[in-house]
């Protein structure tokens, strides 16, 4: 598996993890449990985390096609949850699972 993570400061972290994770639910599974969160799509598995000021978004895949996908589609839905104030998301490759 192919794996990158997007550190994304934000005052709100936690808000924006409960979204993700109750916006995807009605399709895909979802954990969701304090500050810890999975949502396992097709194309991968996208796993969550939020500390003080910065949710982590770690993403996992089989292929890079599948991996950019998993990418973008997190991306767009974070962004358009963070209407308001943008953050920037930009997604490093990672060798090792973080958590």
């Amino acid at each position: 598996m192919i794996q990158s993570i997007a550190t994304v400061s934000t005052p709100t972290p936690r808000r924006y993890l409960v979204q993700l994770c109750k916006h995807f639910e009605h399709k895909l599974e979802v954990h969701q449990e304090g500050n810890e969160g999975s949502i396992a799509f097709s194309a991968g598995t996208c796993r969550l985390h939020a500390d003080s000021d910065t949710l982590v978004l770690q993403a996992e895949a089989p292929s890079e096609e599948t991996l950019a996908q998993l990418q973008d589609v997190v991306a767009r839905h974070l962004l358009r949850f963070a209407f308001r104030a943008p953050p920037e998301i930009t997604w490093q490759r990672k060798e090792a699972v973080l958590f």
